[in-house]
């Protein structure tokens, strides 16, 4: 893990303060992830703007972090499982559907859960989703349209899940009522 600095509004490169003094105002902190995201505008400005895009699909608010949830879940990322479980709660998504999510296990909501495994499908054959994958997807109600969205939570999640990997990201104090421990972990420490 790289030594990052989690930049503030007044430490971080000139290109980057007004973003984070957007996220301050929009969340009421800066988050860690953003905070070090900083470091390089272009990233912080890429991820940020993909996330505005996000919103702009066809996706649901609960969809939309269905996605985010089902590439953190597989690229095991504990900062932004706990930062959109929140994010989902937020959304309205259930209790039921959230914890399944975190648990790595089937949606009780066939639907998301038909979201939820396209998404980690697309992620885990690097974008080579088998077809039955694709078929069951579309059979859950989605669209053609919708595959190629589900593209943008990918590379979103990519982006913010692969910082918190090399920058070993600690969790904001706002997220530890959702502190997440990946799979992998908790199967090592049994």
């Amino acid at each position: 893990m790289s030594d990052f600095s989690i930049h503030t509004t007044d430490t971080a490169p000139s290109g980057s303060q007004p973003m984070l003094a957007g996220a301050k105002q929009k969340f009421g902190f800066v988050p860690n992830l953003l905070g070090i995201m900083a470091e390089a505008p272009a990233t912080l400005e890429a991820y940020l703007n993909l996330g505005d895009v996000l919103a702009k699909t066809s996706f649901t608010p609960v969809e939309q972090q269905v996605i985010t949830l089902a590439v953190s879940s597989y690229h095991e990322c504990e900062y932004c499982m706990a930062a959109h479980s929140g994010l989902a709660k937020m959304a309205g998504i259930s209790d039921a559907d959230l914890e399944a999510l975190r648990a790595e296990s089937t949606l009780p909501d066939p639907k998301l859960d038909a979201l939820a495994q396209f998404s980690q499908a697309v992620v885990v054959h690097r974008g080579h989703a088998p077809q039955e994958a694709v078929t069951a997807f579309l059979a859950a109600g989605f669209t053609k349209a919708q595959i190629l969205e589900v593209l943008v939570g990918v590379a979103m999640k990519t982006i913010s899940n692969y910082t918190n990997h090399l920058a070993d990201t600690p969790l904001d104090a706002q997220f530890q009522p959702l502190a997440w421990t990946a799979p992998i972990k908790l199967d090592q420490a049994g």
